[in-house]
């Protein structure tokens, strides 16, 4: 188990120390893996499959390492992804202090059991702070015996960091934080993170977030690297980075064809050196014994020109295998989309909630619970889609997970060749046997890029996507690889994201704001709602059987 105990650094408030870790498997995470932090906000960041979650787990004590040590200043505490509680439980089980309250309960009633004053320990004030911090939260605190299941997802979430904050950690380990937390929540969550004074590390995909914290720490091959600074300065430094082995390439692959050049040179003078030297020979122009010492210079020196270009190019070779080694496959590799072309003034939706023309992109906004996901539904079921179009939920699930990826692929498109289809999903990063991936083993990156391939392949291509929260569970690399992808998409685009970072990135034209019934939370979440749609003018369009066809949803 990691030990977790003060250090007399007052600037490293963690410290991780030759950290071993493999999986049940025995294949090998982390090999002496060290880094430390202070107390900052910092960001863990890394492609699918690095070990930032695992990492967390390490550093937490829910992982116990081969070999190494975690030290802090402080308890640390984890807050997993998508923290679940019994429907049952209460405020104050969630937050950790029913055990305390009740302690509280008997000593006021009269108690002198010593239990119940170790149970309180320093904690006289428990329910005064905790009042207080849910409050500040904006969350119910006027019952803590209050039961989760009157609770929203995002109140439960916020309400388990509560949890956390309420121990006065040294060090708050966040697992992407804001999955499913609308507007509201995230802000409270952003103050409760400027607010701690620890060390905090979050894992997110939130690229809000991402700029919020005041340094990054990338896990890239089993090490960490510190970066002082958000995302956008930690992009600008692997950018650079990438344009200059990218630079080197070019030079080391010009510099093996300049040796590779000289050395044909030199070789084409040693033969008309040789060839002059045996017709001088034949014409018996030069002394035998001279001759003899001038054929045993040129061969030497012949030895030693040949073995020089010889090396020269093998150092060449070298340089630009080592050059290649510098360019990082997670950077040179992006999604691409395939083109396409969508008049400007062409009929896409035409709805009473909603009017879509030509490549337009819309982002549809709201609080949770104020109907979102419906609207995109109901728009798919009314028939007021004009052109052909692929629609990715929020969970996205496969018909056959047991067939492999290209497999899927080839069964929903039969008239397509191998060939085809391989190099389409080379363009969503499924290169070579990657594409034999089982759909049941794929990550929620691969889902969405999966989902993506399948779409646009179909004929005729979309000319309009839907997507409802597609960065939820991606890894930032993907994020970022998505929202290129769209940046550069022809077509028009409906979002649905509870991130406004991804939305600034990929560019909307206008956004739709959805409101929730003002009945209540409960209400809400069991979809009585009565959003208000930003609605244009327009005439219905009119889908034929063969056009909802060809428009398919992803699932």
């Amino acid at each position: 188990m990691p030990e977790n105990h003060s250090i007399s650094t007052p600037s490293s408030a963690l410290c991780v120390s030759d950290l071993d870790f493999s999986w049940p498997d025995g294949t090998p995470l982390f090999a002496g893996l060290s880094f430390s932090v202070d107390r900052r906000t910092h960001s863990l960041v890394g492609s699918n499959g690095a070990g930032k979650t695992t990492l967390l787990g390490l550093i937490a004590g829910t992982l116990v390492p081969a070999s190494g040590s975690v030290t802090t200043a402080g308890d640390v505490v984890l807050v997993t992804q998508n923290p679940q509680a019994d429907p049952g439980r209460t405020i104050a089980d969630v937050l950790g202090i029913a055990p305390i309250l009740a302690a509280l309960s008997r000593v006021e009633a009269g108690s002198v059991d010593p239990a119940d004053f170790e149970t309180i320990g320093d904690d006289w004030d428990i329910e005064e702070r905790a009042r207080a911090l849910l409050s500040e939260s904006v969350l119910p605190h006027d019952d803590l015996l209050r039961t989760v299941d009157t609770l929203s997802g995002g109140e439960a979430t916020l309400l388990t960091i509560c949890g956390a904050l309420l121990r006065r950690p040294g060090a708050l380990l966040l697992d992407e934080p804001t999955n499913n937390l609308d507007s509201h929540a995230r802000a409270r969550l952003f103050r409760m993170i400027d607010e701690f004074s620890g060390v905090l590390l979050v894992v997110t995909h939130d690229l809000e977030l991402l700029e919020r914290v005041e340094a990054t720490l990338e896990l890239h091959t089993g090490s960490i690297r510190l970066f002082g600074g958000p995302h956008s300065v930690y992009r600008e430094i692997l950018d650079a980075e990438h344009r200059a082995a990218q630079a080197a390439v070019a030079d080391a692959r010009s510099d093996l064809a300049k040796q590779k050049r000289e050395k044909e040179e030199a070789n084409t003078t040693l033969a008309r050196r040789e060839r002059t030297a045996r017709k001088a020979e034949r014409d018996k122009r030069v002394p035998k014994i001279v001759m003899g010492l001038r054929k045993n210079n040129a061969e030497v020196a012949a030895g030693k020109l040949a073995n020089k270009h010889r090396d020269d190019v093998i150092a060449a070779t070298d340089r630009l295998h080592e050059a290649r080694d510098g360019i990082r496959v997670d950077q040179s590799a992006r999604i691409t989309l395939q083109e396409m072309s969508l008049a400007s003034r062409a009929q896409v939706v035409d709805d009473d909630r909603l009017k879509l023309l030509g490549p337009e992109r819309v982002a549809i906004a709201g609080p949770n619970g104020s109907g979102k996901t419906t609207l995109l539904e109901s728009l798919i079921a009314a028939d007021t889609i004009c052109v052909p179009y692929a629609y990715l939920p929020q969970r996205l699930r496969f018909v056959d997970e047991s067939k492999s990826l290209a497999q899927a692929i080839t069964d929903a498109n039969p008239d397509i060749g191998e060939n085809e289809i391989r190099g389409r999903l080379a363009r969503f990063l499924f290169r070579g046997r990657r594409g034999d991936q089982l759909l049941s083993e794929l990550s929620g990156g691969e889902r969405i890029r999966a989902a993506l391939a399948s779409a646009l392949l179909h004929t005729p291509t979309p000319k309009l996507l839907i997507l409802d929260e597609p960065t939820n569970n991606l890894d930032i690399d993907t994020v970022e690889q998505l929202a290129d992808a769209l940046t550069g998409w022809q077509g028009a685009l409906i979002l649905v994201s509870h991130d406004p970072g991804f939305v600034r990135r990929v560019g909307m034209d206008r956004t739709v704001t959805l409101e929730p019934n003002r009945a209540g939370p409960e209400e809400d979440r069991a979809g009585a709602v009565t959003p208000r749609y930003v609605a244009g003018n327009g005439t219905k369009c009119g889908v034929s059987t063969q056009s909802r066809q060809q428009s398919r949803t992803v699932k």
